[in-house]
C-alpha cells in the first residue's frame, strides 16, 4: 500500500469504533488523515461530546505534521511549551499533544497518514487507534510504548 484510500480509512474507523465497543469505552470520535494531513474519514459515535471531532482531528494532524505519535508530542509539549504554543499559533490551534494520535505506517515504515481518536481517556483512545491500525496489518506508531 502506498497511500490510504477512502475504503481503507473507513475500515480503520469501523475497526477503531469496534475496539472501543469491545472495551466499553466512552463514545468515541475517530478521524483518519492521509500523509498530507487531509481528512479522509471522520465519524462521531452517538453521545460523543461537542468538540470531539476537532480533538480527534487535531491529535492526528499533530502526529502527521511532526512525524511522531501524539504520546511523544505530549512529552515534548511538557519540555518545550513555548515551541508548542508557537506551533499551535502557526497551525491555527490544530495540534493536541495528548495520546490518541497514532501514525499509520506500512510494513516498510513509510507514513501513510494518522488516526486520531477522542472520547475516552487518552490512553484508551490510543489503545483503540493502535488496535484498528494493527487489525489491517499496518504498523501503529504512537510515539512511545504505552
Amino acid at each position: 500500500m502506498t497511500a490510504l484510500t477512502l475504503n481503507v480509512a473507513n475500515t480503520l474507523v469501523h475497526a477503531a469504533l469496534c475496539a472501543g465497543r469491545r472495551i466499553d469505552a466512552a463514545p468515541l470520535t475517530v478521524a483518519v488523515l492521509d500523509a498530507g494531513g487531509h481528512l479522509l474519514a471522520l465519524q462521531r459515535e452517538d453521545g460523543a461530546s461537542l468538540l470531539r471531532p476537532q480533538l480527534a482531528t487535531a491529535k492526528a494532524w499533530g502526529a502527521v505534521a511532526l512525524g511522531k505519535g501524539s504520546r511523544l508530542l505530549a512529552l515534548d509539549a511538557q519540555q518545550r511549551p513555548a515551541f508548542f504554543a508557537a506551533l499551535n499559533g502557526l497551525g491555527d490551534g490544530a495540534v493536541v499533544p495528548a495520546p490518541g494520535g497514532v501514525l499509520i505506517r506500512d510494513q516498510a515504515g513509510t507514513v501513510l497518514g494518522a488516526l486520531g481518536i477522542s472520547g475516552d481517556t487518552s490512553d484508551v483512545d490510543e489503545q483503540c487507534a493502535i488496535s484498528a491500525i494493527e487489525s489491517l496489518g499496518l504498523r501503529a506508531d504512537a510515539g512511545a510504548a504505552v
